[in-house]
């Protein structure tokens, strides 16, 4: 199946988006990726993706209204796969809200995986391949430090930062 992609510019340098085309989605493409530069395990452009910005028009529209401020949350459609261990886990980080922050203790429990399951957990928010969208910057250590990024703890701190209750 075709795949789509274009670049777009944000606080967090440019992300690459990458995605299907969907006659369900908003805008019409339904996003597998979004990855930041020297993201650990991030999408690079393959050779037969087709560059197309208009697709990703929707998706855009929705990331520059987060990175302002004007939104808390995304309205798109997503055509990620992966194991079902770690669709819990991405379903789990989809809910928690804006402006929180959970441990990987409390999503693993909040999945009923035991807490053993903490290294699966962290294993799968590592392998998220849409940062910002579903947002594994959220999740911090148990001792609240910020631990673990794909993005890079610079690009962590500042989405948190972007997040954080305003005085």
């Amino acid at each position: 199946m075709t795949v789509l992609y274009t670049e777009i510019d944000s606080p967090l340098g440019p992300l690459l988006l990458a995605g299907r085309p969907s006659a369900t989605a908003p805008g019409g493409t339904a996003l597998v990726s979004l990855s930041v530069p020297e993201q650990k395990n991030g999408a690079t452009v393959g050779p037969d993706w087709q560059r197309d910005p208009g697709a990703f028009t929707e998706a855009a529209r929705q990331l520059t209204a987060y990175f302002a401020g004007e939104s808390k949350g995304f309205a798109l459609e997503f055509a990620v796969q992966g194991t079902e261990f770690r669709r819990r886990v991405w379903d789990a980080l989809d809910t928690v809200p804006y402006g929180s922050t959970t441990t990987y203790g409390e999503l693993a429990a909040r999945i009923g995986a035991p807490r053993a399951a903490v290294r699966a957990v962290g294993g799968a928010i590592g392998a998220n391949p849409l940062l910002v969208l579903r947002p594994c910057h959220r999740v911090i250590g148990a001792d609240g430090s910020l631990t673990g990024y794909a993005g890079g703890l610079e690009r962590k701190r500042l989405l948190l930062g972007l997040e954080a209750p305003r005085a």
